[in-house]
């Protein structure tokens, strides 16, 4: 009895140190101290979203400018849920500055069934009429376990002169304080999203699927359209323009998947020059982007790397996607595009909207987006 009792002891001696290394925590408690839970495995229930360029673990009451969590995979995971189009910046091999990987404990993802019914639900796409940029079908509630990495302000880290010495944060332009890598998933419930206002109103749009050739182009076709002088035709243009020329090496590289893994070559300096030492690498997932939906993702994320060459990380992330989605909207406008929608089911633009309403209500449905879908305060 007595040596049985005592493989008991040593069993749970073992045992509860392993247990004890995963906190459970909340959204919110994470986001009002990312560094404390850095390098920890924790342990949260939330709403888990894939959009546009956004794919992460959501709590709307946390009163924090980004109530969100990135969600990433370990390197190699090779799943298919994930943001549709993502901006990774990353200090260029030319610049002045170092900027070498953080050690970090590895992950191992557990691909049972949970986690198969996870990113099957979340990868499924929206597929109704007219263009649905980057729309999943579901969002999912999970209790998610991973790896916490955390930093206290995220985003491009300058000296007095304005010289840029490092780079925090991470995600899409790296607006994100805080990343869990997963590690598993349990308790996966998908809530189908109600697309029906905006299936209603792009009844008959067929602009999703159209298009092709050259999205950079496109683009500064479209800026042309809406007149090269005019405000909108500027906005435009620059987003266009943020792409460099062919075969310019501007800092900009465009590449093809799906941005869901947490790369270790991200965290440290790139292996190709750039003017300002910057580099954007931005990545599309092209199962998602069909036809004209291309060009509008490049409206979108080239506005994002024009508007932070042109002034550093002036705007905060809420201002930053308004003017990304604005963007996308011109785009869509100049090339006779009857309606957009944006993750979540919100119509974002409709020609039916009347002149005397469409600027309130395309700013509406922005706050609406932006707010309630990526989860960005003002």
């Amino acid at each position: 009895m007595k040596i049985i009792l005592s493989a008991v002891i040593c069993l749970l001696a073992i045992v509860s140190p392993l247990g004890a290394q995963v906190i459970d925590t909340t959204v919110c408690d994470i986001l009002a101290n990312p560094q404390a839970f850095d390098g920890k495995t924790v342990r949260l229930k939330g709403v888990v979203t894939a959009g546009f360029d956004d794919f992460s673990i959501k709590d709307s009451n946390c009163k924090r400018p980004v109530n969100a969590i990135w969600l990433a995979f370990p390197e190699g995971t090779k799943a298919k849920a994930g943001p549709v189009a993502a901006v990774q910046i990353q200090l260029a091999k030319n610049s002045a500055s170092s900027q070498v990987a953080p050690s970090r404990p590895p992950v191992k993802l557990d691909k049972n069934k949970d986690f198969k019914q996870f990113d099957s639900l979340l990868s499924a796409p929206y597929k109704g009429p007219g263009m649905c940029l980057g729309c999943g079908k579901y969002k999912v509630t999970a209790t998610l376990t991973g790896r916490l990495d955390g930093t206290k302000d995220p985003g491009v880290v300058r000296d007095a002169s304005g010289k840029v010495t490092g780079l925090n944060g991470f995600g899409n332009m790296r607006q994100y304080s805080t990343r869990l890598v997963l590690q598993s998933v349990t308790e996966v419930a998908g809530q189908e999203i109600d697309y029906s206002k905006s299936a209603a109103e792009a009844n008959n749009d067929n602009k999703g699927e159209s298009g092709g050739g050259d999205p950079v182009a496109a683009a500064h076709q479209a800026a042309r359209a809406l007149g090269q002088g005019s405000p909108a035709g500027i906005q435009v243009q620059q987003a266009a323009a943020a792409f460099g020329e062919p075969g310019e090496s501007n800092g900009v590289v465009i590449d093809f998947g799906t941005p869901n893994e947490a790369l270790t070559a991200d965290e440290s300096k790139g292996s190709s020059d750039s003017p300002d030492g910057l580099l954007f690498r931005c990545t599309f997932n092209m199962d998602r982007l069909k036809g004209d939906a291309l060009a509008r993702a490049i409206s979108h994320t080239g506005t994002h790397i024009a508007d932070f060459r042109r002034t550093g990380p002036v705007y905060m992330p809420y201002e930053s996607e308004y003017r990304a989605w604005q963007t996308t909207i011109l785009s869509a406008l100049a090339t006779g595009q009857k309606s957009l929608t944006a993750p979540g089911g919100v119509v974002i633009w409709n020609t039916a909207w009347s002149a005397e309403t469409r600027n309130n209500l395309v700013h509406q449905a922005l706050s609406d987006v932006i707010t309630n879908w990526t989860s960005f305060q003002k």
